[in-house]
């Protein structure tokens, strides 16, 4: 019996499924943009047909075949038009097709091969993080500009330029030989960072995290470990690991979001953590050290405190100076006067993260981290300034309302420093 169908379970569909159809669909066509155009075109078909028909037995699979069979047509016309010959590859598309119920068909897994040629070397690094997160993880532009501090009308620049760079110098889909591995390593690493960034915190929306995208995160970092065993490998997926241990705690049904301060340690993933920690050392014997073991060891100097109050901030500031010296970003920068602010140092913290304005005046945790502090340091005028800034900012209704919450407390209450 077919389910009732609503619009929101397309976008659903769409959104948990699009990487892993579009690196099939490539993987048969080698033409990136002729794939997601079929998979845009099979979404529009299946707006009519899931409202007339009901939702599918298996919506992703009836997806990805309707997608193909368009990419048929596509290919098969544009072949009459140049007037050559794609035969093989049709052939092999259409009897995959003709042969298989979209109930039961498998999506093969190309995403490996994508991920790896969206970080061709012809690319910009913020191309091919860009581009990696667009058509692996089916971000909107909207939520891949933010994550780069951009417009989006500059974003969606930057990847219509990536895509045709692709097209133009003919790079084929595939997993790179093993000696041309390591000249792609930190922008594949960049991506798969950048991916689960995006599953901790939704840019627009109503739930605060997608376990689909930490999942893909993770798969994809542990693939990268067994192909590359590196320092910076095993160190991002320490970090990753140390990360998702704390996942449960994040929010509740009463309050929504919970911040790291007023998280209940209990219900931390003890086991995560234990098998971050190991991959952590694993990763400093490597005698390699990098960005990302820099940010491991900082997640495990708070996974390892009892309470917020017991934290070893001063520990966590060393870590975060000489994460500076590899990613002097205006970004890491903040979290590092963010955690002076924490130690004590609330007017030099102030001070610090004020002359980054310029850099970070778009980035929401910019206006976050001096709302706090300003309440800390007992400024409730400019606290509550700063807040309401920030909830404008907000696109995340679960972090609107705990930002809602926190700037109700400046009004009810003195502040405190911690």
């Amino acid at each position: 019996m077919k389910a009732e169908f609503t619009q929101r379970e397309l976008a659903l569909t769409y959104r948990a499924n699009s990487g892993r159809i579009i690196a099939a669909l490539v993987a048969s066509c080698s033409d990136l943009q002729l794939a997601e155009d079929a998979l845009h075109d099979a979404c529009l078909q299946a707006g009519k047909a899931w409202m007339d028909n009901g939702l599918p037995n298996d919506p992703a699979a009836w997806l990805y075949v309707a997608s193909k069979r368009r990419l048929i047509d596509v290919l098969r016309a544009k072949s009459r038009k140049e007037r050559k010959s794609a035969g093989d590859t049709l052939f092999e598309m259409e009897m995959q097709v003709s042969v298989s119920d979209e109930e039961e068909l498998d999506i093969p897994d190309e995403r490996l091969s994508l991920i790896f040629t969206c970080c061709h070397p012809a690319l910009s690094r913020n191309a091919q993080v860009a581009l990696t997160l667009k058509t692996l993880c089916g971000l909107t532009v909207r939520e891949i500009a933010r994550a780069f501090l951009v417009s989006d009308t500059t974003m969606g620049q930057r990847l219509v330029r990536a895509k045709h760079k692709l097209r133009v110098n003919a790079i084929r889909y595939l997993v790179p030989k093993k000696e041309e591995l390591g000249a792609r390593l930190e922008a594949v690493l960049s991506v798969i960072y950048l991916i689960y960034n995006e599953s901790y915190s939704c840019y627009e929306g109503q739930s605060l995290t997608r376990d689909d995208l930490a999942n893909e995160a993770i798969r994809l970092a542990s693939i990268v470990c067994r192909l590359l065993p590196s320092g910076e490998s095993k160190g991002l997926l320490a970090l990753i690991t140390l990360h998702q241990s704390r996942r449960a705690a994040r929010c509740d049904d009463a309050m929504g979001f919970i911040a790291l301060e007023d998280q209940d340690r209990t219900q931390w993933d003890h086991q995560l953590i234990v098998k971050g920690r190991k991959l952590l050392l694993e990763a400093l014997a490597e005698d390699q050290l990098g960005k990302y073991q820099l940010q491991a060891a900082i997640s495990a100097v708070h996974s390892e405190a009892q309470t917020w109050a017991e934290t070893d901030w001063a520990q966590i500031i060393g870590l975060y100076r000489q994460l500076l010296l590899f990613d002097p970003s205006p970004v890491i920068r903040l979290n590092m006067l963010t955690a002076v602010a924490f130690s004590g140092g609330l007017a030099l913290a102030k001070q610090g993260i004020l002359a980054l304005k310029n850099d970070l005046d778009n980035y929401l945790p910019f206006h976050v981290a001096l709302a706090d502090i300003e309440y800390r340091l007992g400024n409730k005028a400019s606290s509550i300034s700063y807040y309401e800034h920030s909830i404008a900012m907000c696109r995340n209704s679960v972090e609107q309302a705990h930002l809602k919450r926190k700037m109700q407390r400046v009004y009810v209450t003195p502040a405190v420093s911690r």
